[in-house]
């Protein structure tokens, strides 16, 4: 589909350019053009994020997900709630695999046991001035096993779990009461393939249990 690749880019410099609790990289390059020929040198500022993990944790016997709610600094320049509910996500560290990171912020942010993991999708959250990469998981739990409150105290979290309906959810969706875009894209994945993910997952726990 693509009429150009990796090897159609010619980075020429990049530089640090801010060094705090995140980084800022300047990048220098260039590239093929459409219409032929190559581009002049381009200056564009990159906010350097590395990958994260978001969870969406689905109990197929009460139909149930298990959402986050946690104040979030990206909303204070915004007119909105700064307590924003959400997907369980956090930032995969250095040696960690992306399956074990859903696991640990799943028991992190909501105190639940991932009894089975499924791998949905990876994307970039915003390719025009950030890094940053999200792996998309659903996770089987037992929502009814949700803390009421969670998150880890060194690291400044505090967090309420709600359990919510799909079809709840999906209605909320719909009315855009969501804002986070994590949240959204799985939420739209999940409205999509409910039925699907619930049959799987509801037939492979009553064959558990005959077993």
């Amino acid at each position: 589909m693509n009429q150009f690749s990796r090897k159609d880019l010619t980075v020429v410099k990049k530089e640090v350019i801010w060094q705090g609790y995140f980084r800022m990289i300047k990048y220098y390059f260039t590239h093929a053009l459409f219409s032929g020929g190559r581009s002049q040198i381009i200056e564009r500022e990159l906010f350097e994020r590395d990958t994260a993990v978001a969870v969406i944790p689905y109990d197929p016997v009460s139909d149930e997900i298990v959402l986050v709610e946690q104040i979030r600094v990206g909303t204070f320049e915004h007119n909105v709630n700064p307590w924003m509910v959400e997907l369980v996500a956090g930032m995969i560290e250095e040696g960690e695999q992306a399956d074990d990171v859903a696991k640990r912020e799943l028991a992190e942010e909501t105190g639940l046991e991932c009894q089975k993991l499924e791998k949905i999708m990876s994307y970039l959250v915003s390719p025009g001035g950030t890094s940053e990469k999200i792996e998309l998981y659903i996770a089987q739990v037992d929502a009814a096993s949700a803390s009421k409150i969670a998150g880890l105290e060194e690291e400044g979290e505090d967090i309420r779990t709600l359990r919510l309906s799909v079809t709840d959810v999906i209605e909320q969706l719909n009315q855009s009461r969501f804002q986070n875009g994590v949240t959204i894209v799985g939420l739209q994945w999940l409205a999509l393939n409910h039925q699907r993910i619930k049959q799987k997952w509801s037939s492979s726990s009553l064959q558990e249990i005959d077993e």
